[in-house]
């Protein structure tokens, strides 16, 4: 129950920014996107899609909600929920027709919030749970599709799969591995939802 409500208030906050980004191509749902660079708080948990997506968003909830301290020392302070939470696996087998393998065998997923664009890592409150770590991101140019509905691991490989089509078809080469990044709180509709699955390019 706690864990529940901690999920609905951490999303009844979420809303507002987002990481800057410009578009470069748009076709239709997808397009190519050159990101800025931004500072991530992230976990990395095991299990399944949805259970590693839950715990890993209260992991991190909880950073942004005081479970940090000031560098040198101080008190806890809050930070300002953003949008997307993205989702990535961590041990996986990338292959055009079968794109993410996941689940079991020790894998994982990374989950990230994008910290407020104030912030650098000089700046932002020390985690105090050790499994929350903070990392800059660098600039970098991604193909993105963008999708409604709700995401398991079987839509995750179909949407991943869709992308790295339209990336072929448009002469695009991957750079690094996809992610799932959603914007939603869970109680949205799934027609609604704002879903996307991003690449890195070259």
């Amino acid at each position: 129950m706690l864990a529940a409500t901690l999920l609905t208030t951490a999303h009844t906050a979420m809303a507002i920014e987002e990481p800057a980004f410009t578009t470069l191509t748009e076709d239709r749902e997808y397009s190519v996107r050159q990101y800025a660079a931004r500072v991530v708080a992230e976990t990395t948990v095991a299990g399944s899609l949805r259970t590693a997506s839950n715990a890993g968003f209260r992991r991190i909830a909880g950073y942004i909600f005081g479970r940090n301290h000031a560098r040198g020392g101080g008190s806890a302070r809050k930070i300002a929920m953003t949008a997307p939470v993205t989702v990535e696996p961590t041990s996986r087998r990338i292959a055009m027709t079968a794109p993410v393998t996941v689940g079991g065998d020790g894998e994982g997923w990374r989950v990230q919030f994008v910290m407020p664009a104030g912030y650098t890592l000089a700046t932002l409150p020390v985690p105090d749970d050790p499994a929350v770590t903070l990392r800059e991101v660098a600039p970098a140019r991604y193909a993105v599709v963008r999708f409604s509905g709700l995401v398991g691991e079987e839509r995750l490989r179909e949407e991943t799969a869709r992308l790295r089509q339209w990336m072929q078809r448009r002469g695009l080469a991957a750079g690094g591995d996809p992610s799932l990044a959603r914007y939603n709180p869970p109680w949205t509709l799934p027609f609604l939802r704002r879903n996307e699955v991003l690449i890195p390019l070259l």
